[in-house]
């Protein structure tokens, strides 16, 4: 078992602690996500949606406002904008410590919701491939940033992925990508396998089965499996059904080095963390 290496990051100069893994809620500000239980579209909604997940114990938020799911529409840039003002409005009403981060791949979005919005983390799905522009942005923002593999874009990338090595190419893309953000003076990286990204259902579990592999770059490592078609079409459910099997997943990420488990359900996912980590501690 893999004991949580003592990570920390630069949260607008404050030291967050990783050491203990930590949970981030999910907050979609959107009509389509796949899960229909996360989409929060009225200001009542998000209000009641950041109270449960601060109350349930997560310490980090993650806003979306632009649904990855495979298939998804495009959202314009200032479409997505306006979600993020009015979703980040009412987050820092409620929960004005919170670490929160946000979901896209455009630096102009990443840009303006740092700089107005008081948002701490960029979380990017692309790793700077939709946007050229990312990595310089974070760097000058001087934010963590949360790098993800992906192949393609959320509307191409189930298409047919194909690897002759899945875990060499993650690791080379890793590596690559690493490399260019340090080169531009980009402090905090936090690394995301992926799953459900332009992988199948054997590309998942396979990545699962070494992702202790990504320790190896003394990275803290973020883990997003909620309620994901990895788990319901496995096991012929669906995403309401997924509970179950999003608490075994995030156990196993745990166990292999996982710092911040991204999900859905979070008193369930405090509650596995709690578990671990008396486990761990246990002489």
């Amino acid at each position: 078992m893999k004991v949580t290496t003592p990570y920390t990051i630069n949260v607008r100069g404050r030291l967050f602690d990783l050491s203990t893994p930590q949970v981030m809620g999910i907050l979609n500000v959107t009509p389509d996500s796949f899960y229909a239980a996360s989409r929060m579209e009225t200001e009542e909604a998000i209000r009641m949606r950041v109270r449960q997940i601060v109350e349930e114990g997560a310490t980090m938020i993650d806003v979306g406002a632009y649904s990855s799911r495979p298939g998804a529409d495009d959202v314009s840039a200032e479409e997505e904008m306006a979600r993020l003002r009015r979703g980040m409005t009412v987050l820092r009403e409620e929960a004005p410590d919170v670490v929160v981060s946000v979901d896209t791949f455009r630096a102009d979005v990443a840009k303006m919701c740092v700089e107005e919005l008081g948002v701490d983390v960029v979380n990017d799905i692309s790793g700077g491939e939709l946007d050229k522009a990312m990595f310089q942005m974070v760097a000058k923002l001087g934010v963590p940033y949360i790098l993800m593999h992906m192949k393609g874009t959320p509307q191409t990338m189930q298409e047919a992925p194909r690897y002759d090595d899945l875990m060499k190419e993650v690791m080379l893309y890793f590596a690559e990508k690493i490399q260019k953000l340090r080169d531009l003076g980009q402090k905090d990286i936090i690394l995301d396998p992926g799953y459900g990204f332009a992988k199948t259902l054997d590309h998942n579990y396979e990545l699962l089965h070494h992702q202790e592999m990504l320790n190896v770059f003394e990275l803290p490592i973020l883990v997003g499996v909620s309620r994901k078609s990895m788990i319901y079409r496995l096991l012929g459910n669906t995403p309401n059904e997924a509970l179950n099997g999003t608490t075994m997943l995030n156990t196993i990420a745990l166990q292999k080095g996982a710092s911040i488990l991204r999900v859905h359900d979070v008193k369930e996912a405090v509650e596995v963390v709690t578990l671990y980590q008396k486990i761990v501690n246990s002489k």
